[in-house]
C-alpha cells in the first residue's frame, strides 16, 4: 500500500511579473509520518515550494503555474485553501501576522470556531497544551513574548489537528533552549500523533537532531530529497550551495576523520565518540586564557542604577530592567545575551533615547539621554533595527544611504555615499528598492545606511536573523570591519556562534538583570549560568570541551588548526621515543 500523502509532479511557478520561475520543474513525494528539513540559500525557493501545499499557490499568488500538487489524495488546483487547511497547518515566518485574535484562548481556538465546530474551544485548549504554552487562556497576546507568540501561533496551527505541519524557520526568533523546546514539540507531535513535519531551516545542526530526510533546493530547483545522515555527508556540494554542514562535521571532514566507512558524524555525540577514539593529546597543552574585560579603557557609555518600566493593559507597570549599572568602552565589541524577555532589546532602546529610564542615569559622550532628544542622539548613536526593512524608506538603497546626510546637509556627501556602497558591495543592486532585496542584501543595506550616519556607537537587534549560514558569516565579517567605523558596536543577539566568533566582551541579562559581564571563556565555560540564561554553546565549543580540552575552540578553523598542531606533536613525540630506544 502506497503511503505517499505529499506528491508534487513537475511544477513550475513564475510569480506574476517575474522574469524566470521562482520554482522549475519540481517532483518528489513524501510519506505519512516523515520529518524532512528543507535547505536552500536566501531565495532558493524553499517558502515558495511549502505554499504550494496548503493551495496559496495557485490560489492567492495567481502566478504561471503548471504541474500536479496531491494533498492525501487531493489536487490543491480543485480544492480551496480553507479545505486544504484541515490537512495541512502552516506557521509562517512572520508569524506575528497570523495571530488575529486579542486573547490567547480566542487565538487558539479561531481556525475550529470558523469551521463550526461546537466544541472549538476545547480544541483550542488542547492545540495550547500540545504547543506547551503554560499561560492564562484569557492572556492578552500582546503580553506575551516572542517565544510565546510563537508557541501559540503553532497553537492556532494545530487546532485543526491537521495531517501536516508546515514550519518555516522555527528558531530564528527564539533563543536556544526555548529554540530546542520548540523542536522537541514538534518531533514529539511527529512521533506520537503522526504528523508528518516539515521545516525550512538554515540550522543544519537542528536538521541533524530532529530530521529524517532533506530537501536540497538552489535557484528554484530540487537538487535531490536524501536521509539526513547521507544529505549532512554531502559536504562539498552543500559548501558549493553555499550551505554549511553541522559544525562538527565540517571538523570531521577537514580532519578527515570518519565515524563509518563512508561517512561523518553529524551530531555533537557522534563527533565527541569519534574524536574520544583518537590517541591524541588534543588540548592538553596550555594554551593563554582570554584576557577578562578591562573597565580602565576610554568610557563612552555610562549606565547606572536604571529600572524601565512598561504600562499594562490594566495600566500596571510591568518592570523590564531592574537597577541595571554598566559602562560601555572604546574598541568594544558587545554581544547582548539571554532568553526571551530578558531585556535585551529595552537596553538597546535605552541607548538611543526611545525610551527613558523610571529611574537611574544613561549618559553617553557626555549627554543625558533624559534631557537629550532622540534625533541629538542620532549624531552618535545608530540603532539599526531587527527588521531591516524598517530602515528603508525611500525608493532605491542609494536614496536610503543619502537621506541622513542630506536632512544634515553635509556637504559632498556624494563620494562618501560611493565609498559606503563599495565597502558593502551593493554596487549592483544601489538603484533597487531595498523591500525587495534578498534577507542578506537588505541586511547589508540596512548596516550601510547606519554606517552613512558616521555614528560613534552602532546598535543591532538579532543581525544574523532568518538569513542562511552563508550570509551569516558574511555578516559576521561585515561587522568586524566595523571597528574600523565606529568605536562600539553592540548586538543583541540568540546566535551564540556569532556570539563565539565575533565578541570580546558578552553581557549576560536574564529577567532584565546582569547575571555575568565578562569573555567567551568566562561565559562558556560557566555551566550554571549558561542554564539559567537558556545558552546553548556552538556545537564545536561543545565537542572541544566534551573530549577534555583544556581550553575551548570558538570556530571550526581553530579547532581544526589545534588538532593538526596537537597531533604533530604527539607525532613528534612518538619519533623521538622511538630514536631513544
Amino acid at each position: 500500500m502506497c503511503h505517499n500523502h505529499i506528491a508534487i509532479e513537475n511544477v513550475t511557478f513564475t510569480y506574476p511579473g517575474g522574469e524566470k520561475p521562482v520554482l522549475s520543474n519540481i517532483s518528489f513525494t513524501l510519506e505519512k509520518g516523515d520529518f524532512v528539513g528543507i535547505i536552500g540559500g536566501n531565495g532558493s525557493g524553499k517558502s515558495t515550494l511549502c505554499k504550494l501545499l496548503n493551495g496559496i499557490i495557485p490560489h492567492y499568488y495567481v502566478g504561471d503555474f503548471s504541474g500536479q500538487v496531491m494533498i492525501n489524495g487531493l489536487d490543491t488546483r480543485e480544492h480551496k485553501v480553507a479545505d486544504l487547511s484541515r490537512y495541512v497547518g502552516y506557521v509562517y515566518q512572520d508569524f506575528e501576522n497570523q495571530i488575529v485574535r486579542p486573547t490567547v484562548i480566542d487565538d487558539a481556538s479561531f481556525a475550529c470556531l470558523n469551521y463550526g465546530y461546537a466544541d472549538y474551544r476545547e480544541r483550542g485548549a488542547r492545540a495550547l497544551e500540545l504547543a506547551q504554552l503554560n499561560v492564562n487562556l484569557d492572556e492578552f497576546v500582546w503580553q506575551l513574548s516572542g517565544g510565546q507568540k510563537h508557541l501559540l501561533a503553532l497553537a492556532g496551527a494545530l487546532s485543526l489537528d491537521p495531517d501536516i505541519l508546515i514550519v518555516d524557520e522555527p528558531v530564528a526568533q527564539l533563543d536556544p533552549v526555548h529554540a530546542r523546546l520548540f523542536y522537541d514539540i514538534l518531533k514529539d507531535i511527529n512521533k506520537n500523533r503522526g504528523t508528518t513535519i516539515i521545516v525550512i531551516e538554515h540550522h543544519t545542526e537542528f536538521i541533524a537532531d530532529y530530521c529524517h530526510h532533506v530537501l536540497l533546493m538552489n535557484e528554484g530547483q530540487l537538487v535531490w530529497k536524501k536521509e539526513t545522515k547521507h544529505a549532512l555527508n554531502e559536504v562539498e556540494q552543500l559548501m558549493k550551495y553555499a550551505i554549511f554542514p553541522p559544525q562538527v562535521t565540517q571538523a570531521a571532514y577537514q580532519l578527515n576523520m570518519k565515524d563509518s566507512p563512508s561517512s561523518y558524524p553529524i551530531t555533537c555525540d557522534e563527533a565527541i565518540k569519534l574524536f574520544k577514539q583518537s590517541e591524541s593529546m588534543f588540548f592538553k597543552s596550555t594554551f593563554k586564557k582570554e584576557v577578562a574585560f578591562s573597565p580602565t579603557r576610554e568610557s563612552i557609555i555610562s549606565m547606572t542604577g536604571i529600572d524601565v518600566s512598561y504600562k499594562t493593559v490594566s495600566r500596571k507597570k510591568h518592570k523590564v530592567i531592574h537597577d541595571l549599572s554598566l559602562s560601555f568602552e572604546k574598541g568594544d565589541l558587545i554581544a547582548l545575551v539571554g532568553n526571551n524577555g530578558a531585556g535585551k532589546s529595552s537596553l538597546l532602546k535605552l541607548l538611543t533615547g526611545l525610551i527613558k529610564p523610571d529611574k537611574g542615569d544613561v549618559v553617553i559622550k557626555d549627554f543625558h539621554t533624559k534631557t537629550t532628544s532622540p534625533e541629538k542622539l542620532a549624531n552618535i548613536v545608530t540603532y539599526i533595527y531587527q527588521n531591516p526593512e524598517d530602515m528603508f524608506i525611500e525608493d532605491s538603497i542609494r536614496k536610503d544611504i543619502e537621506f541622513y546626510l542630506k536632512a544634515r546637509k553635509v556637504a559632498n556627501y556624494q563620494s562618501f555615499v560611493d565609498e559606503i556602497i563599495r565597502m558593502f558591495r551593493l554596487e549592483d543592486i544601489q538603484e533597487r528598492d531595498g523591500r525587495l532585496l534578498s534577507g542578506g542584501q537588505q541586511r547589508r543595506a540596512s548596516v550601510a545606511i547606519g554606517v552613512a550616519m558616521q555614528p560613534h556607537i552602532i546598535l543591532l537587534d538579532e543581525p544574523t536573523a532568518n538569513l542562511d549560514i552563508a550570509t551569516k558569516k558574511d555578516i559576521t565579517h561585515m561587522l568586524s570591519q566595523l571597528q574600523e567605523q565606529v568605536e562600539t558596536v553592540i548586538i543583541a543577539t540568540h546566535d551564540m556562534q556569532l556570539v563565539a566568533e565575533w565578541a570580546n566582551r558578552i553581557i549576560v541579562l536574564h529577567e532584565g538583570k546582569v547575571l555575568h559581564d565578562g569573555t567567551r571563556e568566562s561565559v562558556f565555560s560557566n555551566t550554571p549560568l549558561l542554564k539559567k540564561a537558556g545558552l546553548i554553546p556552538p556545537q564545536i565549543l561543545e565537542l572541544s570541551k566534551d573530549i577534555g580540552g583544556s581550553s575551548l575552540s570558538y570556530s571550526v578553523d581553530d579547532f581544526v588548526n589545534r588538532w593538526k598542531s596537537t597531533r604533530k606533536e604527539v607525532d613528534c613525540c612518538e619519533l623521538y621515543a622511538k630514536a631513544s630506544r
